[in-house]
């Protein structure tokens, strides 16, 4: 099996900090860029899991760019280029604390706090009588707050707003933006087959300009349905095929975790992670329409940093 990349330390000309994600190691550079190296660690419940799996930051950092590309018509986003299949390098952004989930179905967490006997998700109310992954009359936005560490918490509009969190104006934009983005990743999915279920989006500023940020419609950031089966498994109350990251959470809760206190995270077998790599591979290629062309697994650390000092030293760094 190829080597999975779960950690990287460089030291880059112009580098002032490096923050470790769960999944991405991001380099400030001299305030103004962002070197973020997708790798490929894979989170569940918030937890870090103790394997990687094998191209997995690869397939995130290409889909998310060509998301980007296919969105910059939209908002402005903070990529400038993808010097390598693990690496996006864009805009040094002040990010908002909040990160913008839309949901076009009730499913997934959604659905799990519908089935408690609640009615308003993050304020939003929701109506009586639903079903498992039934499709909302309107997608709805449930907004988390985003936190440094730990678990992001579910919070209100009227929240964000009142806390400070972000201005009434720029949260009517992010709105807007999240909305307008929603309904292209749908399309696209519908182009391909596919149904673009629910997602999050983050955004930051540079100046008094509101940039999109991270990544956009991957399997980790998003859900989607096979298109075509759809109809006949919901009228059979049957669990939808995902391509997602949900696969791994019913899998951790069914082996007894959910990130809680005490519970130990199960073991991860080689043939486990390969399904896994394999999996995400497949949302690749069904969300793009295009083959999935592995990276040279040769020394991949060494790939990575002269990718980004080539980019770095035509920059002046």
């Amino acid at each position: 099996m190829s080597q999975a990349i779960v950690k990287t330390q460089f030291n880059l000309p112009g580098q002032k900090s490096l923050y470790k994600g769960k999944v991405r190691d991001v380099y400030n550079i001299a305030d103004k860029y962002l070197v973020m190296v997708a790798s490929d660690r894979i989170s569940a419940f918030d937890v870090v899991l103790p394997k990687g799996i094998p191209f997995k930051g690869q397939v995130l950092n290409q889909i998310a760019a060509r998301f980007l590309d296919a969105t910059s018509d939209i908002v402005p986003n903070w990529k400038l280029a993808s010097p390598d299949p693990m690496v996006t390098i864009g805009h040094y952004c002040e990010p908002f604390p909040v990160e913008m989930i839309i949901r076009g179905y009730l499913t997934g967490s959604s659905w799990r706090t519908y089935k408690k006997g609640q009615r308003h998700i993050c304020g939003v109310p929701v109506p009586e009588g639903m079903r498992e992954h039934q499709r909302f009359d309107k997608p709805i936005i449930t907004p988390t707050t985003k936190a440094a560490e730990g678990h992001d918490e579910d919070i209100t509009r009227e929240e964000i707003i009142a806390q400070g969190l972000v201005s009434e104006s720029d949260y009517k934009q992010l709105e807007d933006y999240t909305y307008r983005l929603f309904e292209r990743g749908t399309k696209i999915a519908a182009e391909h087959g596919l149904i673009l279920v629910d997602t999050k989006y983050e955004f930051g500023k540079v100046g008094d300009t509101i940039y999109l940020i991270d990544e956009i419609h991957t399997p980790d950031s998003s859900r989607y349905f096979i298109a075509d089966q759809y109809d006949e498994r919901f009228a059979k109350g049957e669990n939808q095929k995902q391509l997602s990251k949900e696969f791994v959470r019913e899998w951790l809760m069914e082996n007894g975790f959910q990130g809680q206190e005490g519970q130990k995270v199960p073991e991860m077998t080689d043939d486990f992670v390969h399904m896994v790599s394999e999996r995400y591979i497949e949302l690749f290629e069904k969300v793009t329409g295009e083959n999935f062309v592995r990276a040279d697994s040769k020394d991949v650390l060494a790939r990575i940093e002269k990718n980004i000092l080539d980019f770095l030293h035509k920059e002046g760094f």
